[in-house]
């Protein structure tokens, strides 16, 4: 840490100091009471090992819980720590985009309170940094802690999204990574409010390398995500970044209009040779369910991209910031809104 002080003596945060780097840590938080002071208890250890400087950007995602009275006690009692609280719950995502947004450090780290991205990686981060890499990103190399049923599913969307999409996200990687400055300003501009993350961090490309490990168990609480917004998590990634599911309706309607000219000959064909009537209501009901389902499932699809055309238009905040705790309290945020 660096001997730079403050006023009061507090190591300071914000003196430019070339020659000791700025390490941010984003941290996004929603009900996370229990969690909380194991990783900042952790995150102190790192930070007494010195090397770099560090400062710990929390992002209240809207708690209802006591986490943003927790953290904002926190800031007060460490410098390193700045809280950044929304006035509501906007989701993962915003969270991330406010902790990109307000973190100062010359490399950022993304990281969540739960444990199970080991604080102990970033030493091997900050190595891999300075060996020149823009991007080192934590890979899971067992999966063994996880249901059959979400390793199927995690490696099914892993495949299928790389498979049409132009932007490859390495397998069994999450959001756990550090970022250069230049990436973290690149990432800044992209305008989109239907946000990725994942896909957005492989999206800017630059120098990257992977950093496998093993994942523990949470620490504390249990996880926001179950199967329904894990699945609504990944349409949002395919379609943000691919119209391969809108390409393909062309491919389907010409391959059924193609049979449906096939059966409407062969029928043709039957009667005339034998004279018998074209088979009656079973057949015809069943393709009548069967083309409706299929264009339900078009409109369905082309509803997607629609809502997401909507969202963009509107222009409207990706996130409200209510209060930034940093040290002597609450103030009024530095800005209230992502633009």
């Amino acid at each position: 840490m660096s001997d730079v002080t403050d006023i009061e003596g507090r190591p300071a945060r914000n003196i430019a100091r070339p020659d000791i780097p700025l390490i941010s840590i984003i941290a996004p938080c929603y009900n996370e009471t229990g969690a909380i002071a194991p990783f900042v208890a952790a995150m102190m250890d790192i930070i007494k090992a010195g090397g770099v400087r560090y400062e710990l950007v929390f992002v209240d995602d809207g708690s209802t819980d006591d986490t943003r009275a927790q953290l904002s006690a926190l800031a007060d009692r460490y410098c390193e720590i700045r809280v950044v609280a929304f006035s509501r719950n906007f989701g993962k995502e915003a969270a991330l985009t406010a902790g990109l947004d307000y973190a100062e450090g010359d490399a950022v780290v993304v990281m969540d309170v739960d444990l199970q991205d080991p604080p102990e990686l970033i030493a091997t981060f900050i190595e891999k940094w300075r060996d020149g890499y823009d991007v080192v990103y934590a890979t899971r190399d067992d999966r063994g802690a996880d249901t059959f049923a979400k390793r199927f599913t995690a490696g099914g969307f892993y495949r299928l999204f790389n498979k049409i999409s132009a932007v490859k996200i390495p397998e069994n990687t999450g959001d756990y990574r550090l970022m250069d400055r230049r990436v973290v300003e690149t990432i800044k501009t992209l305008p989109e409010r239907s946000r990725f993350m994942k896909g957005l961090f492989a999206w800017v490309g630059f120098k990257s390398v992977g950093v496998d490990y093993a994942r523990p168990a949470r620490t504390a609480g249990k996880t926001k995500f179950n199967f329904w917004r894990l699945w609504n998590f990944a349409i949002d990634g395919f379609a943000s970044f691919s119209t391969a599911p809108l390409r393909v309706w062309s491919y389907i309607g010409g391959v059924i209009a193609l049979l449906s000219f096939l059966y409407a000959s062969a029928m043709i064909l039957i009667t005339l040779v034998t004279g018998n009537d074209v088979p009656g209501y079973a057949s015809l009901l069943t393709f009548i369910l069967f083309f409706g389902s299929v264009q339900m499932i078009s409109v369905g699809i082309l509803g997607e991209y629609i809502a997401r055309l909507f969202v963009e238009v509107k222009r409207r905040p990706i996130y409200i910031v209510d209060e930034v705790y940093a040290g002597e309290g609450a103030k009024p945020p530095a800005r209230t809104a992502a633009d």
